[in-house]
């Protein structure tokens, strides 16, 4: 799948501005991380888009292993051709559908995930609106702060990073740097 019908499949499924950003921002961290690991960058990039292009018509509140969110998505994903271990890592970000994260591309999926929607968060709240001027130093003080972000899992950032085998500052310290380029894309960056 192209970058282009992946990003046209994320808009037919998903009208939210703020859900679309999120995944534009992890298809960078994917993409970012992909060129760490010598890994493909498209294909770590479509599933950084589209791993939760489900997610706002089948939200799976009661945590169903096989029925809506990713199960769904990744149903269609399969039929158009998507490759397995692709679907796989998307089905392995919700740790309720018991899909093991056994590669990389798996890994990194999930340990980007809550750390991009963090970030934003975190951007939001500055002077700056901006990544351009976020430390490590300040993402750390927010992630004690539990009322702040409150919907952010502060142990699945901890776990994701732990099962990518980077310690938490360097990977978050990664992450930013990753989305950076593509702030004013995610609505940050000031007017």
């Amino acid at each position: 799948m192209t970058r282009d019908e992946a990003l046209a499949l994320m808009q037919e499924y998903t009208q939210s501005h703020s859900l679309r950003q999120h995944m534009l921002a992890v298809e960078a961290a994917m993409r970012a991380y992909a060129g760490r690991a010598g890994e493909d960058a498209e294909a770590w990039g479509a599933v950084g888009l589209l791993h939760d292009f489900d997610y706002e018509r089948y939200p799976n509140d009661a945590h169903a292993a096989t029925e809506e969110h990713p199960s769904w998505g990744v149903r269609l994903l399969a039929e158009r051709g998507v490759p397995d271990a692709m679907c796989r890592a998307i089905l392995g970000h919700a740790s309720y559908t018991g899909v093991p994260r056994d590669t990389p591309l798996a890994k990194t999926l999930f340990a980007v995930d809550e750390l991009c929607g963090f970030l934003v968060a975190c951007a939001l709240v500055r002077p700056s609106r901006s990544l351009g001027d976020l430390e490590v130093s300040s993402v750390k003080k927010k992630l004690k702060d539990k009322a702040f972000a409150r919907g952010v899992s502060r142990d699945d950032i901890r776990q994701g990073a732990e099962e990518l085998g980077v310690p938490l500052d360097e990977h978050i310290a990664f992450v930013i740097q990753a989305l950076r380029p593509v702030e004013r894309t995610l609505g940050l960056g000031g007017a």
